[in-house]
């Protein structure tokens, strides 16, 4: 194979977990997530699509460029792509992950973002659409991203409905439609193919670098996440409960409710002592405060 210059990529994946609720991080951390199909193509060449699902392996020599920073790596929204690849290569492929980089890195999590470039943030710079079917009807492509991926993925990449008529099974493997697995195959390519055509089309309009330096440094803030003082946070969440305990027990020790926290409750009680309001919303609770005897202001405070 001549030197690896440029990976262009595009995967299909399978988790439990919802990536449109949890975004990518969380989704890759299930231990059901995996790698269903990896579709590649080295130098603009002819794409590759190896079947992980059905026992394929990846080449050496990919695993290889993966990690190897001088071989740029392109997806479309290609944060997915490589936070995907580098809880993959954590699980299966560990001594290439965690050996390369320079002495002076600690240890990574992800794959580093710098040797990484994203169709989707050249789409956006030419302020195209932010999905490859839209890039590609409006650019025109030879190649169009098929229709029936949606489809696909519903059936492959997610759990499905347990029902008599599937076995009560949970998840869809190939086995249980070889037909529409060799369509997903397809689509896995076709992705990859369009993904190259985008890139062929903008030639002529390359994203400056400060932009990319820009991508680059946000993905290493989205890598890092936010550093959270766990012991000030249980604390906080321990002296709530505190709080919220004691003020219910004034609350109780005034007004003999058996649930303070009851709306229902608590308008019926402030009606009982002459003082009706429709909600107990802050709005109106302040407004009511203005005007409140004692013990029903008390009662108000404390339930604020």
């Amino acid at each position: 194979m001549n030197e690896i210059k440029t990976l262009s990529i595009d995967i299909e994946t399978y988790s439990d977990i919802d990536l449109s609720k949890c975004g990518v991080y969380k989704y890759t951390e299930s231990a059901t997530f995996d790698i269903l199909l990896f579709g590649y193509a080295v130098n603009g060449g002819e794409v590759q699509v190896i079947d992980l699902a059905c026992g394929d392996t990846v080449p050496a020599e990919i695993i290889a460029a993966l990690t190897d920073e001088t071989v740029t790596k392109w997806a479309f929204n290609a944060s997915f792509e490589r936070i995907c690849l580098s809880a993959w290569l954590r699980r299966y492929y560990p001594q290439d992950f965690y050996s390369y980089g320079t002495p002076e890195d600690t240890v990574r999590n992800y794959l580093a973002p710098e040797s990484w470039k994203c169709a989707m943030i050249w789409s956006a710079y030419m302020g195209l659409p932010l999905s490859l079917a839209g890039v590609g009807a409006v650019l025109g492509l030879e190649e169009q991203k098929l229709k029936e991926g949606k489809d696909l993925i519903r059936y492959f990449c997610v759990p499905c409905k347990p029902t008599k008529v599937n076995g009560c099974r949970t998840r869809n493997l190939p086995e249980h439609d070889a037909e529409k697995w060799s369509l997903f195959k397809f689509y896995n390519r076709r992705d990859v193919e369009v993904e190259m055509s985008i890139q062929k089309k903008l030639s002529k309009y390359p994203v400056p670098n400060f932009v990319w330096e820009e991508y680059h440094i946000d993905q290493e803030i989205n890598d890092r996440g936010i550093a959270l003082d766990m012991e000030m946070v249980e604390n906080a969440i321990n002296i709530d409960a505190k709080s919220k305990a004691e003020l219910n027990t004034a609350i109780k020790k005034i007004t003999n409710l058996e649930n303070p926290n009851s709306v229902i409750q608590m308008k019926q009680w402030l009606s009982d002592h002459g003082m009706k309001t429709d909600t107990l919303g802050k709005k109106a609770v302040a407004e009511l405060l203005k005007k409140a005897p004692r013990p029903l202001g008390d009662v108000l405070s404390l339930r604020q």
